[in-house]
């Protein structure tokens, strides 16, 4: 890589950093905030998607919006949007004030994270050596996922949990300087157009459905909130899916999905929010809830996930050159499938050798899906359209995020409730759902039962973790059925594409 590139590699690597710190670092602060703000599951679950909701429906518009005004002048101002969003969170007296922050700090990393992608394809016209720097930003993105949950738990503990927000204030200020200086400002106006109607749709559904589902979670699938608000959502997609193919300028140009591996590349990366990204929640509320952990040693041990993808991720470009992205992403899905599902018997006496070993594998797998399926899409779609192309993938794995999230943790929540409901009975405790249901949801063990708060606690921590594997067998299962698509379609396509390529030089 040329060295006059570097300050410019540096600001884009930071500003990801920047964006995805207070993902990781929030995940081991939750148990914190709910105790501190006096909130429930549901509003835990809203802490995590009111940021990743807005960042998946305002990033195909944050895209175009790079493509159009130039993309270092909409990443600049994503950088100081987020520190505008992080100080409000530090400073939120109650929920609703942290949900504000946390939403404009969604907003703000729409125009961060598909920006650095962008604004990397322009800079590196060469597939190999663009290959290897999107390697590089995945493996320094890893890096904010390890400080993440080890700053994050020393934080919370010693400082309070405010001060997980109000670290991004040093640090998006150096990100905004070295950015200023260093890259240069590129557009393509006539690729771009803002699509007002598309971006309403696009955050109906998309937080209707997620509504709907954490609502599941809370009050049973038959409640009328829960399904006015899945409803909402499946008519929202419709009619988003409906407006953009007649628009003249859509921000999602269905086009682009009539190559099947542009379209699969996008189921991948859903799917890849769905199981990986969502499942750094539930690892941490396992930790913490079922085996007692605190938030230091929680961030310590999901530790090894992410120093798996330091290590491996720089290689990443290199053995796509040589084995192509299907088989790395293959590879990469089936381990993600496999680590979720020796989770499965994972409870609160399970030695953390065990658990160390399936965190690596997850880290292991991500290390080859991530960078690959990002390098795959960009790959499959014109470089003058990179601002829109980097939009489409990660909003989708950012809606796989927050729908995991909400349907995941909608099914560990009813398991969860429905064994310890099941266990309080067998020990004789008269209301016996309600109980269950204050302490899955509010951690509230307060009871005039016989066996007390202490008895209560030790039924919920393997209720809870019965609900844990619920979700991770679900996970599971969708990573290996991607695993599936990719060996069925992405791989012949790529062939074909290949041997199309070959013929015509």
């Amino acid at each position: 890589m040329p060295k006059n590139r570097l300050p410019l590699v540096a600001a884009v690597y930071l500003g990801t950093f920047v964006a995805l710190l207070d993902v990781s670092i929030v995940n081991v602060a939750l148990p914190t905030i709910q105790q501190a703000l006096h909130t429930d599951f549901g509003g835990m679950q809203w802490v995590v998607d009111s940021y990743t909701l807005c960042l998946s429906a305002f990033m195909l518009s944050s895209g175009l919006i790079g493509d159009r005004y130039g993309r270092k002048r909409s990443w600049l101002a994503g950088v100081g949007i987020f520190v505008a969003g992080s100080l409000i969170c530090a400073v939120a007296p109650n929920l609703p004030a942290l949900l504000a922050g946390r939403v404009v700090q969604g907003i703000a990393g729409s125009l961060l994270i598909p920006g650095a992608l962008s604004i990397l394809t322009q800079a590196f016209s060469d597939p190999r050596e663009r290959a290897g720097v999107i390697g590089g930003w995945a493996a320094f993105a890893a890096v904010s996922l390890v400080v993440g949950p080890v700053l994050g738990g020393i934080l919370v503990q010693t400082v309070g949990w405010q001060s997980i927000f109000l670290i991004n204030l040093p640090l998006g200020l150096f990100t905004i300087t070295l950015g200023a200086v260093s890259i240069e400002e590129t557009a393509h106006p006539e690729h771009a157009h803002l699509d007002l109607v598309g971006l309403a749709l696009s955050i109906l559904w998309l937080g209707a459905l997620t509504f709907g589902l954490i609502s599941a979670g809370e009050n049973g699938w038959g409640d009328a909130w829960t399904i006015t608000a899945i409803i909402a959502g499946v008519v929202g997609l419709a009619a988003f899916l409906g407006f953009e193919a007649r628009t003249p300028r859509p921000m999602l140009p269905l086009g682009l999905f009539r190559d099947v591996r542009f379209a699969v590349a996008n189921v991948a990366s859903f799917a890849l929010g769905f199981t990986s990204y969502s499942c750094v929640f539930f690892f941490s509320m396992f930790l913490q809830q079922v085996q007692g952990w605190s938030p230091t040693q929680t961030g310590l041990r999901m530790a090894p996930a992410f120093l798996v993808q330091i290590v491996v991720s720089p290689w990443i470009g290199r053995l796509s050159g040589r084995y192509g992205h299907s088989l790395l992403m293959t590879a990469g899905y089936v381990l993600i499938g496999l680590s979720m599902l020796g989770m499965c018997w994972a409870g609160p006496s399970t030695p953390y050798a065990l658990l160390c070993a399936l965190f690596i594998i997850n880290g292991l797998g991500n290390s080859l899906a991530i960078p690959t399926g990002s390098a795959a899409a960009m790959s499959y779609a014109p470089r003058e359209r990179s601002g829109m192309v980097s939009a489409v993938i990660n909003a989708t794995r950012q809606s796989g995020l927050a729908i995991g999230i909400a349907l995941l943790g909608a099914l560990m929540s009813m398991r969860a409730t429905s064994l310890l409901t099941g266990y309080l009975r067998d020990a004789g405790v008269g209301n016996a759902e309600a109980v269950a249901r204050a302490a899955i949801s509010r951690h509230d063990f307060a009871t005039d039962a016989a066996i007390g708060a202490g008895g209560v606690h030790r039924l919920f921590a393997t209720a809870y973790a019965g609900g844990f594997h619920a979700a991770m067998l679900t996970a599971a299962i969708a990573a290996f059925l991607t695993a599936a698509l990719l060996i069925m379609v992405l791989a012949p396509a790529e062939a074909r594409s290949a041997r199309q390529a070959k013929q015509q030089a």
